[in-house]
């Protein structure tokens, strides 16, 4: 494929991280992500082949380096690659502001929002015994079990065998709409956002969470 043929640094900078999820595989190693399955966690949707064409690209460019670790490959960002989480941000806070926002009507995948919770719990704020929420959401998608305790929190397709006082029941879209920040949490809940179980539990569970990096950005044009 033919470059820009430009010598602009923008265009040579878009030729080498431009490229069709090429900033997301960054977004999940900027998040922690190491190990390849960890990365495809959080964008599901990405081919095996694409996402290893996208890492090595990276790595070719010097914004990602191949360890072998202890269980297999892992990857890392360089200096140059962690300075990409100023454009990341960049972009982050631009699609929060300008973008339309209307969950009900976007295509949307549970996997990379439940990581992203998983990812922003609040360890001090959980109770001191580990409990597992349940996650039942859309009735479409198999159940998802969330394993929180002191200075852990696991996503898990199983219960990990502690107790699930809490069951979540939810559309996506409405899960969505307060993770993002679109909604506060009751009006999530009166979009059918319900969290079932013993009363001091449900009602400190939306304080378990930072909520999404971006979500104290407000739209620039009010709905």
């Amino acid at each position: 494929m033919s470059g820009y043929g430009q010598f602009c640094s923008v265009a040579r900078a878009h030729e080498a991280i431009g490229g069709r999820w090429t900033l997301l595989v960054v977004r999940e190693l900027l998040c922690g992500s190491r190990r390849f399955n960890d990365i495809r966690r959080g964008i599901p949707r990405i081919s095996r082949t694409m996402l290893s064409e996208r890492l090595q690209e990276l790595v070719h460019v010097g914004a990602v380096m191949r360890i072998e670790g202890e269980h297999g490959p892992e990857y890392a960002l360089t200096e140059a690659g962690r300075e990409l989480m100023t454009l990341v941000g960049a972009l982050g806070t631009w699609g929060q502001r300008w973008l339309p926002r209307h969950a009900q009507d976007e295509d949307l995948e549970l996997e990379p929002l439940l990581v992203d919770m998983q990812r922003r719990v609040r360890t001090d704020a959980l109770p001191k015994d580990p409990i597992v929420v349940r996650f039942d959401i859309d009735g479409r998608h198999k159940p998802r079990f969330m394993l929180l305790r002191a200075g852990e929190a696991t996503l898990c397709a199983h219960n990990p065998g502690f107790p699930e006082p809490l069951r979540v029941r939810a559309r996506l879209h409405a899960l969505a709409a307060w993770w993002r920040g679109d909604e506060d949490f009751a009006e999530a809940q009166r979009m059918g956002l319900t969290v079932e179980g013993p009363k001091e539990l449900a009602r400190a569970f939306p304080d378990w969470f930072e909520r999404y990096l971006f979500a104290h950005i407000g739209p620039a044009i009010r709905r």
